[in-house]
């Protein structure tokens, strides 16, 4: 959720908002920094969970959620140190700024089809259940 309210919510009402918009890239930057951290971590503590004993999920969908939440923390790794650097210096900055909301958009779509797996994953053994009685 944190993805959506930044990406589609926070920054553009920072660029709406603020005087110029050099201020509002800079606060855009330092959000986004924060939400790369944010995502780092849960991918992370995600796949932790998933190696243990102690989840309830489906073997089967286990490999495909972590290979998801791994190219969501990559791809937030990605622009975070590979391309807002460019954006930050404004070199090219129409490509740079292409290329990291394309990430951005990817990483974002990742952690839906995340979301998506583990609502498929608890909602079936309940629906298995629920025909059994």
């Amino acid at each position: 959720m944190s993805l959506t309210v930044l990406g589609f919510f926070v920054v553009p009402m920072l660029f709406a908002n603020l005087p110029t918009p050099a201020m509002a890239g800079g606060m855009a930057a330092k959000l986004f920094s924060t939400q790369t951290a944010i995502s780092a971590v849960c991918a992370l503590l995600l796949v932790v969970l998933l190696r243990s004993d102690k989840h309830a999920m489906p073997t089967a969908v286990v490999p495909t959620i972590t290979m998801l939440a791994l190219a969501g923390a990559l791809l937030a790794l990605l622009v975070e140190f590979g391309v807002s650097p460019h954006i930050v210096a404004r070199d090219n900055l129409r490509l740079w700024h292409g290329v990291g909301s394309a990430m951005y958009f990817a990483q974002w779509l990742c952690a839906l089809a995340v979301f998506g797996k583990l609502a498929l994953a608890v909602v079936a053994p309940q629906a298995d259940a629920g025909n059994q009685v």
